[in-house]
């Protein structure tokens, strides 16, 4: 819980950003609210007939009918595989991410990550086990997800209750794509005498795993994988050097591409475009410069170009300033990102192509979280041009920005929690519509 001296200093920086607002934005949009009372919603999948599932971090899946209802039976209760969380408080943990079969419903199988109890193998000083497991929808009516054909894909021990990320995305290749934190603590530093999860090679957290779900044993390694064969890197991997990927997707048009948003440490957020291999630089760097683990808010004057194997270090295509230090910058426009999607609908005339995400909140002391626009520069290894979106009227969305979701046309949603903590019926997700006066 927050100390009263802690919550004072947060009040008092959010009454200093409401009076140093980022530029006004050149374009606008509305939110339409199409469903509430939920628990903290974090993840939004869409089915074939135009429902979704969403997932409720306190351990429910639940299948949103379209215009504002969702069904009262829960499509799955998993709240008894989750570790210990604080429900009613500041959490990280519980179920986290889903991902439908794109096969389905031909294939009756999702993907689902989780934090479970400490599992026996792992280091006795550690926090959780990240899980992912595959399960398989129950024939007949009501669609329900059955709790007892769970088949355990892989299990990460996390250090911390932090920072386990959990996204999870199938590629236009039919491969899973599978997002991992760094493992919490502030500047990459854990708990085992190593430091630097996101530069490790042998650990998956600080990463992009992509694996092969439709093998035999629902685990297989895609043969183009890095480190396929095991030798330098753990097979698993597709890209690391990450902090916290929060916001993982695909493009529907163009070339495809994987887009993801990490969360930085004080100074920096960041949007990547996930290539096959790349290194993203945490913690040798955060945004584009050098990051400096002695003092967090201060960059390195230089720092290294290439990693440990010599391979060059990727920079994002766009970055914005942490409110939390940059205080009345302009150009800081939260205190973490919240990754969304690149805009194929046909709704919102003025922005496809545009990489549409948020903010988590300008505050830790009250919802104010904010939603972007990231512009291609059009040149090649020029960052995106990020504008704050007006959202009319003023203050239809007063939520901390948790996740977005995408449907089938492409048209996107805003999932958010009126508080910070896990509290009951305070999550309401919006669809992002034109603006209206």
């Amino acid at each position: 819980m927050f100390t009263q001296r802690w919550i004072k200093a947060s009040f008092a920086l959010a009454t200093a950003l409401i009076f140093s607002s980022p530029l006004a934005a050149a374009h606008s949009v509305s939110l339409e609210l199409v469903a509430e009372g939920l628990t903290a919603p974090i993840s939004f999948s869409p089915l074939p007939d135009g429902t979704a599932l969403i997932v409720e971090q306190t351990g429910y899946v639940r299948l949103w009918e379209g215009k504002g209802k969702v069904r009262t039976e829960p499509v799955l209760n998993w709240t008894n595989h989750l570790c210990a969380i604080l429900v009613g408080g500041f959490d990280e943990r519980g179920t986290i991410g889903l991902a439908v079969h794109p096969s389905y419903p031909k294939v009756r199988k999702a993907y689902l990550t989780y934090s479970a109890t400490l599992r026996a193998s792992a280091p006795t000083n550690f926090d959780s086990t990240l899980r992912l497991a595959e399960l398989t929808f129950a024939p007949g009516e009501p669609l329900r997800l059955d709790p007892q054909s769970e088949r355990i894909l892989l299990e990460i021990d996390k250090p911390y209750m932090q920072h386990n990320s959990g996204r999870l995305a199938f590629g236009p290749d039919g491969f899973l794509y599978m997002s991992v934190g760094d493992g919490g603590n502030a500047n990459d530093e854990g708990k085992r005498p190593e430091t630097g999860n996101g530069q490790n090679l042998q650990t998956h957290m600080g990463k992009i795993l992509r694996i092969d779900v439709n093998a035999p044993n629902g685990h297989g390694i895609p043969p183009t994988n890095p480190f396929a064969d095991g030798k330098e890197g753990l097979p698993e991997i597709y890209a690391y050097g990450l902090r916290n990927p929060w916001g993982m997707s695909f493009d529907k048009g163009g070339d495809h591409g994987l887009y993801e948003a990490d969360v930085g440490q004080n100074l920096f957020e960041e949007v990547n475009r996930i290539e096959l291999g790349g290194n993203y630089g945490w913690r040798l760097r955060e945004g584009f410069t050098a990051f400096n683990p002695k003092d967090n808010t201060k960059p390195l004057p230089e720092g290294p170009k290439v990693g440990a194997r010599g391979e060059p270090l990727k920079e994002p295509i766009a970055v914005y300033k942490n409110v939390g230090v940059f205080r009345r910058d302009p150009e800081a426009y939260g205190m973490s990102i919240t990754g969304g999607y690149v805009y194929r609908g046909k709704a919102l005339a003025d922005l496809p192509g545009d990489y549409i995400f948020g903010d988590w909140s300008r505050s830790w002391a009250g919802p104010m979280g904010v939603l972007l626009a990231a512009h291609p520069s059009g040149t090649v290894g020029e960052p995106w041009k990020i504008e704050q979106l007006t959202v009319k009227p003023e203050k239809k969305m007063w939520a901390f920005v948790v996740a977005f979701g995408q449907d089938n046309e492409g048209e996107l949603y805003v999932l958010g929690n009126e508080t910070a903590l896990l509290a009951a019926g305070k999550g309401k997700i919006w669809k992002i519509v034109p603006a209206v006066e």
